[in-house]
């Protein structure tokens, strides 16, 4: 058990979110057993509310030149709405994070047109060969969101243990009726976010950081 819990750990602290990606595609029997690991996900009632549109390929590309204009025309409008505000601690680790990956490649304070840049690699899938679009039924509300947030975890972790890269982007949900009509994804289904996946580019600047995680103490009120 002990040894089940250090792999575990092991996993979770390599695992980061992939800002720079290798073209190589992935054969599909890789794809399908990161999925299949990840429907192990506990899920209320075992209904498994989550749905993936997975891209690969040319329609990778279609999907990235597509966002990279929407992202250009107009402002997001996600199914689920973003978060309303950032403060107090939450506020300081978005911006430790920001500001680790604007110093890992070149941006510098006050550089808005930099930062802009990196933005926009988001709606690039920051080079990713391939793109999960996940989807949970709306009447499911936000038990059905909550339930997907435990299967991303699931997907990128057994995705880490493949070798396979990858992050969870809700920039891509930004633009959710985009996506509802590239894909044919029902109306009645809500969409999360999007998980580009693929090899790792190790030598990228955009690689060379980690973010850190709040001890034990600022997440647990212990009542003994």
């Amino acid at each position: 058990m002990t040894q089940d819990l250090t792999r575990l750990d092991a996993l979770l602290r390599r695992r980061h979110s992939c800002r720079a990606f290798r073209p190589d595609q992935l054969p599909r029997d890789v794809i399908e057993r990161i999925v299949e690991t990840a429907g192990r996900a506990p899920s209320w009632c075992n209904s498994q509310p989550w749905h993936l549109t997975i891209t690969s390929g040319a329609e990778t590309e279609r999907l990235r030149t597509a966002l990279m204009q929407q992202a250009k025309a107009g402002a997001p409008r996600p199914d689920v709405p973003f978060p309303i505000r950032y403060r107090g601690v939450y506020l300081d680790r978005r911006r430790d994070c920001g500001w680790s990956l604007y110093k890992a490649v070149g941006v510098e304070r006050g550089d808005r047109a930099g930062s802009a840049r990196q933005m926009a690699e988001n709606f690039a899938l920051f080079g990713a060969p391939h793109c999960a679009i996940l989807s949970s039924p709306a009447d499911l509300g936000p038990y059905g969101v909550l339930d997907c947030g435990g299967f991303i975890t699931a997907f990128t972790l057994a995705a880490e243990a493949l070798g396979v890269a990858s992050i969870p982007q809700a920039a891509v949900a930004g633009f959710s009726p985009f996506l509802h009509g590239h894909f044919d994804i029902p109306d009645d289904r809500q969409i999360l976010c999007g998980i580009a996946f693929g090899l790792s580019d190790t030598a990228h600047p955009a690689n060379s950081f980690r973010t850190g995680r709040a001890p034990i103490d600022q997440i647990v009120d212990w009542r003994e």
